[in-house]
C-alpha cells in the first residue's frame, strides 16, 4: 500500500503563486510515476502534470503549461507543484496519484493511489 498526503493548497488572488506538495509513504519504491490532476465542480477529474521516480521527466497538460512545475525530492518521497501566475479557471480541488507502471498515463484511471486532495481557490 502507498499514501499519499498532499498540503499546501489555499485562497490566492489571480496572479499569485501556490505550491502543493505530496508525501508518500509506505511501498513507494513500487512507484514508478507521480501524478498531479484537478477536479473542478461539475466536472471530470483532468490530467495537470507527471513526473517519474527516476530520471525526472515531466509531463504538462497545455493548458499549464509554462505556468506550473512537477518536481520530487526522492529522498523525502515527496513531490511538488509549484503554480505560478494562477488563473481563476485553476480553481479545483488538486489530488496526487502514484501509478506503479513505467508509461506515464495522463488519464485517472491509470493510477493506482490516490491523495485525499487539497482546495485550490483563485479569486479574480
Amino acid at each position: 500500500q502507498v499514501q499519499l498526503v498532499e498540503s499546501g493548497g489555499g485562497l490566492v488572488q489571480a496572479g499569485g503563486s501556490l505550491r502543493l506538495s505530496c508525501a508518500a509513504s509506505g511501498r513507494t519504491f513500487s512507484m514508478y510515476v507521480m501524478g498531479w490532476f484537478r477536479q473542478a465542480p461539475g466536472k471530470e477529474r483532468e490530467f495537470v502534470a507527471a513526473i517519474r521516480w527516476s530520471g525526472g521527466n515531466t509531463y504538462y497538460a497545455d493548458s499549464v503549461k509554462g505556468r506550473f512545475t512537477i518536481s520530487r525530492d526522492n529522498a523525502k518521497n515527496t513531490v511538488y507543484l509549484q503554480m505560478n501566475s494562477l488563473k481563476p479557471e485553476d480553481t479545483a480541488v488538486y489530488y496526487c496519484a502514484a501509478d506503479r507502471r513505467i508509461t506515464v498515463a495522463t488519464t485517472a484511471d491509470s493510477y493506482d493511489y490516490w491523495g485525499q486532495g487539497t482546495q485550490v481557490t483563485v479569486s479574480s
